[in-house]
C-alpha cells in the first residue's frame, strides 16, 4: 500500500495559549488527518458479490483507499477444533472463539475457492459522538480485518450505520433538527474518529434507511412463515414459534418471562417478543408498509443488510458482548424465520446464518462500568483532545479482546510512553541506517507478505506476533513481542556490546522491517516518527499547561542547581516536572525531556 511520508520540517500547527479547547482540538484533528495522507476515490468502485445491489448502496472499496496508517468473559475451552487446509499465504491456522459453541474453533471458509471471507460488524447508532467502548470494538475488528488480509484472504467487510432509531428521533427533536441532518453529521464524526484511530474503511458502510423496502419484504416472509403477528399497526416477532431461540446467549424462555427484569407490554404475546415494525407516531419519519405507515425495529436492519449485501450465510459476525442478547439473538431468529428453502440448504444445521460469532469484552473505567450517571463516560473525542490516537489504540490492544479492559488515566499515559518509545526507536534507526540502501526499509511498506525474507530478531518477531494473533487475536502477546524487539534494537544502537555485534546493521534493518510489519497488522501508525513524536510532546505540554519555553527554563534552572551542587533543588525541579507528566532525560549530549506519567 502506498505510504505518504510527510517532511520532518512540517511541524504541528501553533496552538496558542488562551485558545478555546474546541478550537485547539479542531486544529489538531485537521492536522492529524492531513498528515496521515488520507485519500478517497473520486467515485465509488464496487466489489461484485452475490446479493449485492451495487447500484443502490453507497460504500467505499478498500482497493480505492490510500492512507499512511497502515458482557461477559467466557471461559477458555479445553479443546480446539481442527481442519486440514491452511490460509492462502500462511501455514498457520487462524483460531477464533465462537460465542455460539463456547469454544475456540479453527477458522475455515465455507467455500475456500469461490468467495472472500465475509465479515459483518454492527455499527453505531448515529446520534452522538462515539465512546471508548465503540473504539475497542472497531479497533478489534480492524485488526482482524488486517490479519485476514495478511494471511492472504480476500475480505468483504461490512459495517452498518443505524440512522433511524428512537434515540435519534428524540435527539433530533431536542435540537430542532431534521433526523437526516443529525445522522449525517454523526456519520462524519464517527468516520473522523475511526481515521484518527487508524481503522481502515470497511468494504461497505450501508445505512439502515437505504434498505427499508428490503426490510418490509423480510418481515412479510417472517409473517408468511408463521413467526410473527400484527398488533395495532405494529408487527412483532413470536419468539416461542422459533425453534432454538436463546441458543446464542444461553437464555431460556423462562429467563425472558415478564416480571422483575422484563417489561410488560400488553400488545405482545410473550415478554421476549420484539418489534419488527413500529407504527408511525406524529412527527416521526415513516415509510409505507402493508401494516400502515411506520418504521422498522432495530434488529431487523442487520439481518436484512447481511442478506442483501453478503448472502444467506455469513462467515464472521462481530460486535460487543452487550449485543449477544438481545440484538444478535434476535438477528439469528429473524434470519432463520425468514429463510427460503434454498437459503436453509446453505445454513449451518439448516438454521444458522452465521458461522463464527465473535464478541469483544466491555471497557470499564477505573474498575467500574462506564456510565454517564457515574461521571466516568468518555467519548473518543474527549480522549483525543489530550492524548495521541496511537496511545489510545495501543491501550485498547493491550488486553486480549474478549477480556474486560480497565481504562485508567495512568494506563493511557503508560500506553503513550510505549508508543513514544517505539517511535523514538524507529527514528533512531533512521539515523543509524543511512548507507547501502538500508534506510529504504525505514520508509518502506509495513505490509510485508510474510517473514520468509527476514532474519534473526525481525523474523522471530513476525513469527511470534503472527502466532499470537492467530490464537484468537491475542494482541497483548503480540505487543509484548514487539516491545522485546524494540529493546533489542536499542541495544544494537546504544550499547557498547550491541555496537560491536557482527552484522549489526543487517540485523537492525531486519528488526525495523519486522517491527513495521507487525505494526501494520496491528494498525499502529509509525510512518513518520519525527512528526508523531512532536505531536506527542505537544500533547504532553498541553496536559501539563506548560510551553516548551517553560520546560527549557526549568531544565536550565536544574542544570544551574547541579553545577552549584544544590542537588536537593535539582531533585525538586525534576520532581516538579515529573508530577506534570514531563520526564527529564540526562544524556551525554545534555538534558532533554519526554512525556512521562
Amino acid at each position: 500500500m502506498p505510504v505518504a511520508i510527510r517532511p520532518a520540517s512540517e511541524a504541528m500547527p501553533i496552538v496558542r495559549e488562551g485558545m478555546p479547547a474546541t478550537s485547539r482540538f479542531g486544529l489538531r484533528i485537521g492536522y492529524l488527518l492531513q498528515t496521515r495522507g488520507w485519500k478517497t476515490p473520486s467515485g465509488p468502485s464496487f466489489l461484485g458479490c452475490q446479493h449485492t445491489r451495487a447500484s443502490r448502496v453507497q460504500h467505499f472499496d478498500i482497493r480505492g483507499l490510500q492512507h499512511s496508517a497502515t458482557g461477559p468473559t467466557i471461559a477458555e475451552p479445553s479443546t480446539t477444533l481442527q481442519r486440514d487446509d491452511h490460509p492462502p499465504n500462511s501455514s498457520r491456522e487462524l483460531v477464533l472463539y465462537n460465542t455460539m459453541s463456547r469454544s475456540k474453533e479453527v477458522f475455515q471458509l465455507q467455500h475456500p475457492t469461490s468467495r472472500p471471507v465475509t465479515m459483518y460488524v454492527c455499527g453505531v447508532t448515529v446520534y452522538d459522538y462515539s465512546h471508548i467502548g465503540h473504539a475497542r470494538a472497531y479497533v478489534t475488528f480492524d485488526v482482524l480485518y488486517r490479519l485476514l488480509e495478511w494471511l492472504g484472504y480476500d475480505v468483504l467487510y461490512v459495517r452498518n450505520f443505524t440512522d433511524i432509531d428512537d434515540k435519534i428521533i428524540k435527539r433530533a427533536n431536542e435540537q430542532g433538527q431534521d433526523v437526516s441532518v443529525l445522522t449525517q453529521k454523526f456519520i462524519q464524526e464517527f468516520r473522523t474518529d475511526m481515521q484518527l484511530l487508524g481503522c481502515r474503511l470497511p468494504t461497505k458502510e450501508p445505512k439502515a434507511t437505504e434498505y427499508i423496502n428490503e426490510m418490509v419484504e423480510m418481515i412479510k416472509a417472517i409473517l408468511s412463515n408463521g413467526h410473527g403477528y400484527e398488533a395495532h399497526g405494529d408487527v412483532y416477532f413470536d419468539t416461542e414459534s422459533c425453534q432454538g431461540y436463546g441458543r446464542l446467549s444461553g437464555r431460556t424462555q423462562e429467563d425472558n418471562r415478564a416480571g422483575k427484569r422484563v417489561a410488560v407490554d400488553e400488545r405482545k404475546k410473550n415478554a421476549a417478543d420484539f418489534a419488527l415494525w413500529k407504527s408511525a407516531k406524529p412527527g416521526e419519519p415513516s415509510w409505507p408498509s402493508p401494516w400502515g405507515q411506520g418504521r422498522p425495529g432495530w434488529h431487523i436492519e442487520c439481518s436484512c443488510m447481511i442478506k442483501e449485501l453478503i448472502g444467506p450465510v455469513l462467515d464472521i459476525h462481530g460486535g460487543g458482548s452487550d449485543l449477544v442478547f438481545p440484538h444478535h439473538e434476535n438477528e439469528l431468529a429473524q434470519s432463520q424465520a425468514a429463510a427460503a428453502p434454498c437459503d436453509r440448504e446453505l445454513m449451518l444445521n439448516g438454521t444458522d446464518f452465521v458461522r463464527y460469532w465473535v464478541h469483544n469484552g466491555f471497557v470499564n473505567v477505573d474498575s467500574e462500568k462506564m456510565s454517564k450517571s457515574l461521571g466516568n463516560f468518555f467519548t473518543i473525542r474527549d480522549v483525543l483532545q489530550k492524548h495521541h490516537p496511537m496511545a489510545l489504540r495501543w491501550l485498547l490492544l493491550s488486553m486480549q479482546y474478549r477480556q474486560p479492559l480497565n481504562y485508567t488515566a495512568r494506563g493511557l499515559e503508560e500506553a503513550g510512553q510505549a508508543v513514544y518509545y517505539m517511535l523514538q526507536t524507529l527514528l533512531d534507526a533512521e539515523a543509524t541506517l543511512p548507507a547501502a540502501g538500508e534506510n529504504d526499509v525505514v520508509h518502506g511498506s509495513s505490509q510485508s507478505p510474510d517473514a520468509s525474507n527476514l532474519e534473526g530478531t525481525g523474523r522471530d518477531l513476525v513469527t511470534a506476533a503472527e502466532e499470537a494473533l492467530c490464537d484468537d487475536l491475542n494482541t497483548a502477546v503480540a505487543l509484548a513481542a514487539l516491545y522485546s524487539a524494540l529493546k533489542s534494537m536499542n541495544e544494537l544502537m546504544h550499547t557498547k556490546k550491541g555496537r560491536k555485534t557482527k552484522g549489526r546493521l543487517k540485523i537492525l534493518a531486519g528488526c525495523v522491517e519486522g517491527v513495521r510489519s507487525v505494526l501494520g497488522i496491528l494498525g499502529i501508525d509509525s510512518n513518520d516518527p519525527e512528526r508523531q513524536l512532536q505531536e506527542m510532546r505537544q500533547l504532553a505540554l498541553d496536559r501539563a499547561g506548560l510551553s516548551e519555553e517553560d520546560v527549557q527554563r526549568i531544565i536550565g534552572e536544574r542544570a544551574q542547581a547541579r553545577e552549584a551542587k544544590d542537588f536537593a533543588k535539582a531533585d525538586e525541579l525534576r520532581a516538579k516536572l515529573l508530577k506534570s507528566g514531563i520526564s527529564m532525560m540526562d544524556t551525554p549530549q545534555g538534558t532533554t525531556w519526554r512525556p512521562g506519567t
